[in-house]
């Protein structure tokens, strides 16, 4: 019969728990040993009774120990040591009296004194709370290391969140102040239908935006999807001269990759090769799965890089300073370079380069990952807009 899996529960998840389980665990253990010795050594069977008492007397005087190594244990090192020292010095006192008086009692025609007997337990007992008093030290403070580790690993993942939320949420503005300044003009020229359509699939491609997580990660097939929402408002802008051709492997439709991840690739495309160009440019997207890797390829007929642009320059320019038609990156290419390098470390690629035919070609390679397909929502095309969409 197959047994639901349990997840595995940390020892010291809880505390009090697991300090009374060493509690038990640690002076059952001392009780036994002690009573097996003292049964090796001839002692009657009645010896037990004292080894049961002595076991009770230092379980207690280890818990009053505890109530006061708790507040001991955030102090100055000297304070915490100093006290430390006195209060186990005046415990095992207290402890080798009880032992003694006890053993005096059971053995009460013993030629023992009470001071021999009482020298004699004393180093018992100090080995006894000695050693409960390191290990109680030692377990608390690796509870304390382990706390400000966790603290640490979990103060570094939400600044890595709120660095990727950050970046995903740094989209360039222009697209949608362009977008709205269409809708403007076409309902200006009372053309209702396509203003209505482009505002539909800016709602469309806003609510994407917001949906979905800023640090999660979607298949390339919604990735896509979003990405031809974004690509039918500009088609209503540049018509003709904006050709886009897709051509997606089947095992990477269902690879994970961060959201919004092409949508700024795109966008520099159309704004440095299809808008600069009197007959536009055609971009194309193509993503294949090599071994355990995931590579996207983003590529456009504009003019490419300039002769002698290093690409590892390119991400401190600015916009302003390129000469007409020059490729720059902006916000869009550094946006992505640091999305990989939060999400994926150095376990990634990111390249720009110029194409064999001239272009830009943007090659992005993550480790990949296959989410279970499902059915892709249908894409209701408006007829008012273009719907010569290639791939």
């Amino acid at each position: 019969m197959a047994m639901l899996p349990l997840p595995p529960t940390p020892f010291f998840g809880n505390k009090n728990r697991a300090f009374w389980r060493l509690q038990f665990l640690g002076w059952g253990g001392a009780m036994l040993l002690r009573a097996m010795s003292s049964l090796a050594n001839a002692v009657p069977w009645s010896f037990l009774i004292i080894v049961i008492i002595a076991t009770i007397t230092g379980f207690s005087i280890s818990l009053i120990l505890s109530v006061i190594y708790r507040a001991l244990i955030n102090r100055l090192a000297l304070i915490t040591w100093g006290v430390t020292s006195i209060v186990l010095a005046i415990a095992v006192g207290l402890y080798a009296f009880i032992d003694s008086w006890v053993v005096s009692l059971y053995r009460a025609n013993a030629q023992s004194s009470f001071t021999q007997l009482f020298l004699g337990v004393f180093y018992l007992d100090l080995t006894l709370l000695g050693a409960w008093s390191a290990l109680y030290y030692a377990i608390n403070f690796y509870i304390q290391v382990e706390e400000q580790n966790d603290q640490l690993l979990h103060l570094e993942n939400q600044a890595t969140s709120a660095q990727l939320a950050m970046l995903r949420y740094q989209l360039n503005p222009h697209f949608l102040f362009n977008t709205l300044n269409s809708i403007s003009t076409l309902v200006l020229l009372k053309q209702t239908e396509p203003a209505n359509a482009m505002l539909s699939r800016l709602s469309a491609f806003l609510r994407y935006t917001l949906i979905n997580e800023p640090t999660g990660q979607v298949t390339v097939a919604q990735e896509v999807e979003t990405l031809k929402l974004y690509l039918d408002i500009e088609r209503m802008r540049f018509e003709e001269r904006l050709r886009t051709r897709f051509d997606i492997e089947d095992q990477a439709t269902h690879a994970l990759m961060p959201s919004l991840l092409l949508q700024p690739l795109v966008e520099n495309a159309i704004k440095y090769a299809v808008s600069v160009l009197e007959e536009g440019a055609e971009i194309t997207v193509h993503a294949d799965v090599i071994g355990s890797v995931l590579r996207i390829v983003v590529s456009d007929t504009g003019p490419g890089l300039e002769p002698g642009t290093d690409p590892a320059e390119l991400f401190g320019q600015n916009h302003d300073q390129q000469r007409p038609g020059a490729v720059s990156t902006g916000v869009g290419l550094a946006n992505i370079r640091d999305r990989l390098v939060q999400a994926y470390g150095e376990n990634q690629r990111f390249d720009i380069a110029t194409g064999p035919e001239g272009g830009l070609v943007v090659t992005i390679e993550l480790p990949f990952e296959a989410r279970a397909p499902k059915p892709a929502p249908a894409r209701s095309v408006h007829p008012a807009l273009n719907p010569a969409v290639a791939g």
